[in-house]
């Protein structure tokens, strides 16, 4: 029986001179003593009852049979051990020493457990490896289907669940025969360009059959495809995803693999000047609804190598390309992560709505009427202010960008101004100015002269109806800006034949007649008609339609409470404005907080090359306009 122990040990691979594992020894030892001791009895029966022979051939078997014993326990340590050691490798694990154990990566001895039949019983700090997940049959489906079957059959089998083929009119799946390979063409039929597929396909007419099956997809992609943008995609999802963005795939018999061609193109109306933004000298051309025609019409501005275009996709269903643009050693690179991180943010089913959607996810301003971003469909003004430190985010299917951040002073300036003299300049930005003024406090000022006559200042008695009419001067207005908006918003619904007569008859016969019938005042038609010449004046439209709101309420404000509402609600228009921030940026910069030679840029429309330095809202990296000259 210590011949055991010995064997056990020599299979942990420990020295014959250690005795740390006695009890288990000792136990064994324990286990097979009654049977030693009956065989020891029944020798010493023998003993008495035999001749000396006989007593000797007895010690011989009984030696014969602990000798057969030990041998049967040993080969059976040894097969145990052996099936110890191929489980381990079947589970992926290195086959460690016998007897050894890595905790930390430290060798450790490893205790031995040995049952009383023998059996050797796993050590207590061993982990038995974790059993293989079993999946479920929608977990195996998605698993398949999310690799690209290798027969067409699966292929179209797959289309048919997750696109519609065979629904769908549109959406194509040709299978054709090249060089011996089963091929299958799968896109959609308004992205796909004709020419570029008649030419590949032509192109793939040429293929001769190889006898390796891997070849035939290397030959395929680097010969037979004569198109500058492929790639290759393993996943199907990949595959549907770049479809739908007008890419056309190839499939082929055998292979896990599909090769796509960017063979894309988009309807595209010209790039017409735009009609909020039309100037009397300058460029013609504006933003369409094509992404990458307004990328290359604002490179062609730009042809810097550091403008950056990044592009990223929000919604779950819609996928829409946003692109954000910036200038890399101008702009605060802090405000492009920041815009990065709030776009990637977005968690919607689909924007489209385009760049409206995306700017309310971006600033969730709730029901603040002022913009906190410009909008333009003018490239040349993308391309000034992204050399002010701007971020400009395009988005596919809409014509206009967003310009971030921005303040008020930003939604007044116009390109007309720069495309004049700067005095001329000068002069056309004033009068906007002052319109823009007019529009907000014009009609509420006069609705508090005519209401408290003893603040009329010398001279100005003019001012006031002779005659009330038959309705208030309050509801006289605000029928008269319903009426307003009314005729603008029936003007845009028109064909433009019809809108210039429309704006006639309401103009002429809408407005005579009321006045004839006493309904309004002659003043209040004429003071309506420069506040709404100041509106449509002002360059942003976003801008013009929130001056109008605060037109409203100030001249509702100046009807209730008289001068303190006019002064309150003046003063509560400014302070609302003030503390209005667009990413960290103040509204009403550079006035509050004030920045001379910044808002000299504003009042006046300064000589070009007199702007030496980036008079920017942001923190511009690169604040030189015009570097020196070196001597």
């Amino acid at each position: 029986m210590r011949k055991l122990a010995k064997r056990a040990r020599l299979i942990k691979g420990e020295p014959q001179t250690q005795s740390q594992d006695r009890p288990q020894e000792d136990a064994l030892h324990a286990s097979h003593k009654p049977q030693e001791d009956a065989l020891q009895a029944d020798g010493k029966h023998a003993e008495e009852d035999t001749p000396h022979s006989e007593h000797k051939q007895l010690e011989e078997d009984e030696q014969d049979e602990l000798h057969a014993s030990d041998k049967l326990q040993e080969d059976t340590l040894h097969a145990r051990g052996k099936q110890l050691r191929e489980e381990n490798m079947q589970q992926g694990r290195e086959p460690a020493q016998q007897g050894k154990l890595r905790i930390g990566g430290e060798p450790q001895e490893a205790k031995l457990h040995i049952d009383k039949e023998g059996n050797v019983i796993q050590p207590e700090g061993r982990k038995q490896a974790n059993p293989a997940k079993t999946l479920t049959n929608e977990e195996q489906r998605l698993q398949r289907e999310e690799r690209i079957p290798d027969n067409l059959e699966d292929v179209k089998r797959i289309l048919e669940e997750q696109v519609g083929l065979n629904k769908c009119f549109d959406v194509v799946f040709r299978e054709m025969v090249f060089g011996g390979t089963k091929t299958g063409l799968y896109y959609i039929n308004g992205f796909a360009k004709d020419v570029i597929l008649v030419e590949v396909l032509d192109r793939l007419s040429y293929a001769q059959a190889t006898k390796q099956s891997d070849e035939t997809f290397e030959l395929f992609l680097e010969k037979l495809i004569p198109h500058i943008q492929v790639a290759t995609v393993s996943k199907m999802t990949e595959v549907v995803a770049n479809v739908n963005m007008g890419m056309s795939a190839f499939f082929f018999e055998g292979e896990t693999q599909a090769i796509t061609i960017d063979a894309k193109t988009y309807p595209v109306r010209s790039t017409a000047e735009p009609d909020l933004e039309k100037v009397v000298r300058g460029s013609r051309d504006g933003f369409v609804e094509t992404l990458l025609t307004n990328v290359t019409l604002i490179r062609r501005r730009l042809r810097d190598p550091r403008l950056m275009f990044e592009l990223t996709k929000v919604g779950r269903r819609t996928h829409t390309d946003v692109c954000i643009s910036y200038i890399q050693d101008i702009v605060d690179l802090d405000l492009v992560k920041a815009v990065k991180d709030k776009i990637d943010k977005v968690e919607v089913d689909g924007i489209p709505l385009a760049e409206k959607q995306l700017e309310e996810a971006i600033f969730g301003k709730g029901w603040n009427p002022y913009p906190m971003v410009r909008f333009t469909e003018r490239p040349d003004v993308v391309a000034a202010h992204l050399l002010e430190g701007h971020v400009v985010v395009l988005v596919d299917t809409s014509p206009s960008a967003i310009i971030l951040p921005t303040t008020f002073f930003h939604h007044v300036q116009h390109a007309e101004e720069y495309r004049q003299t700067p005095m001329v300049g000068t002069y056309l930005r004033w009068v906007r100015f002052a319109g823009i003024a007019a529009s907000i406090f014009l009609l509420p000022l006069w609705f508090l002269l005519v209401t408290e006559p003893q603040l009329k200042p010398p001279g100005m008695d003019f001012i006031g109806p002779d005659k009330q009419g038959h309705l208030p001067l309050l509801l006289q207005f605000f029928i008269a800006e319903v009426g307003t908006d009314l005729m603008r918003m029936a003007a845009v619904h028109t064909p433009t034949p019809l809108a210039t007569a429309m704006g006639l008859v309401a103009a002429i016969l809408v407005g005579e007649i009321a006045v004839k019938t006493g309904l309004f005042v002659n003043e209040v038609i004429l003071y309506l008609a420069v506040a709404a010449m100041g509106t449509f004046a002002t360059p942003s439209y976003e801008l013009s339609l929130a001056n109008r709101l605060a037109r409203l309420g100030l001249l509702a404000a100046t009807a209730i409470f008289k001068v303190p509402g006019f002064v309150v609600g003046s003063t509560f228009l400014i302070v609302f404005l003030t503390v209005q921030r667009a990413y960290n940026a103040p509204y009403m910069w550079p006035f509050i907080p004030f920045n001379a030679q910044a808002a000299l840029g504003i009042w006046l429309r300064r000589p070009f090359l007199s702007m030496k330095q980036r008079l920017s809202i942001t923190k511009t990296v690169d604040g030189t306009r015009q570097p020196k000259r070196r001597s």
